[in-house]
């Protein structure tokens, strides 16, 4: 018999579980609008719109954003007790009214409170929600799971900019936003109608859980307690920080580089494409290596995008710089969200996932505040992305570490 075609096993992977797949990359879709790339988008309009400094619009996205973080820790932990399907459906709805509130508010001191709510249902638990249930219902294909179900992150980035944008130069700023809740409310029976035979977390135990290091279901609390989170910290803070400072202060880069702002993003179609490639092929290495192997390593592309940055003189020194910074990107959508699972066991992934879910958004808000700060007094962004790639290559030598202390506890029980 001739052996199956090598895509056969994707195809019937796919046909199998379509409606899931395709429920976790709605999520990450909608969550765009509780991104910063998609927020950052209409800064110009909000500061015009409210008198607001570059400096006071900065810190009311900071509060609203470390304000979030905090709530994640509790929230985030209801996906340990709810169906996604009723908790993506109210997450939605709270989304959908988020996006109205930023259209209508005519109040400055009310901003902060909205961020909240955006960054809160829309980075935080929309896309959590997706992650959880991808971790929670795979296991030995958990990372092409993520992999297809995170292509809505790489969607939003590269299809909603361009289209809202565009829709900028002939709608009002508050219109926008409406279309974004609409769309967000689209979402709802949509998302209904692909989880209608969806189950509790509890009702899948014996046959969707899997077990994590000492072979059991760790709690969060076991997990704070435990080193290996902490030594994963500088790892979770690192890409939300300066991942989002380099997006957040890309008009200031390519004023300092000389170059126009237009031809600096017309760059970013290399990164999504690059992203989606390396989120798919690291899916496909995860299912075949495991976590374990894999994760110290991946934000090392990160060492080097840093440093072309720095000492780029040239577009083409910034295209590989974001070629390198997309291979992190698409193996940063697969490989942490698996690793949880894997070390800790998918009994409580939930409330384990929130936590680190709320480190990096916390890292979100601090990125852009440190990096303008510095900038402030005088550091230039160039030699703050030099040490930013020296960061990375600490944070990947407390992953190696973390990991090499650990990995007998998870293999020992294999």
């Amino acid at each position: 018999m001739p052996p199956p075609p090598p895509f056969e096993p994707w195809r019937a992977f796919l046909r199998q579980n379509a409606r899931w797949l395709s429920a976790g990359a709605l999520l990450t879709l909608l969550s765009s609008f509780g991104q910063t790339f998609f927020i950052s988008l209409f800064a110009a309009e909000v500061q015009g719109a409210f008198s607001l400094s570059h400096g006071a619009w900065g810190m009311i996205y900071a509060v609203g954003t470390m304000a979030s973080a905090a709530v994640m820790i509790w929230a985030g932990g209801l996906t340990d007790q709810w169906r996604a399907r009723s908790l993506g459906i109210l997450v939605l709805g709270l989304l959908a009214l988020s996006c109205l509130a930023m259209a209508l508010n005519p109040y400055a001191v009310l901003l902060p409170v909205i961020i909240f709510a955006l960054r809160l249902t829309g980075q935080g638990m929309t896309s959590h929600i997706a992650i959880v249930a991808m971790s929670r219902w795979f296991v030995a294909t958990r990372g092409r799971a993520l992999s297809i179900a995170t292509l809505g992150f790489s969607l939003g980035e590269a299809v909603l900019p361009i289209i809202f944008v565009a829709l900028l130069a002939v709608m009002d700023w508050r219109i926008l936003w409406v279309i974004a809740a609409l769309i967000a409310l689209a979402g709802i029976p949509l998302l209904a109608a692909l989880l209608r035979t969806e189950r509790t977390p509890q009702s899948m135990a014996g046959e969707n859980q899997s077990l994590g290091m000492n072979a059991r279901n760790w709690t969060r609390g076991q997990a704070l307690r435990h080193p290996l989170f902490w030594f994963m910290v500088p790892a979770l803070i690192g890409p939300s920080a300066f991942g989002t400072a380099f997006f957040f202060h890309q008009v200031y880069y390519a004023t300092l580089k000389e170059w126009t702002h237009l031809a600096l993003v017309s760059l970013f179609p290399i990164y999504t494409l690059v992203g989606i490639a390396a989120m798919v092929a690291t899916g496909l290495a995860l299912d075949r290596f495991g976590t374990a192997r894999l994760i110290p390593f991946y934000q090392l592309p990160l060492v080097l995008a840093f440093a072309v940055f720095g000492l780029a003189t040239s577009l083409v020194h910034v295209a590989v710089g974001l070629v390198l910074f997309a291979l992190m990107t698409g193996a940063n959508a697969v490989l942490p969200n698996a690793f949880w699972a894997e070390f800790y066991g998918t009994g409580n992934i939930g409330s384990i996932k929130a936590m680190a879910a709320a480190v990096m958004v916390l890292g979100s808000a601090i990125g852009p505040g440190l990096t303008g700060v510095l900038i402030d007094t005088g550091i230039s962004l160039d030699t703050q992305y030099l040490g930013v790639a020296l960061y990375f290559v600490f944070a990947s030598v407390m992953m190696w570490i973390g990991i090499t202390r650990s990995r007998p506890a998870l293999t020992a029980f294999a």
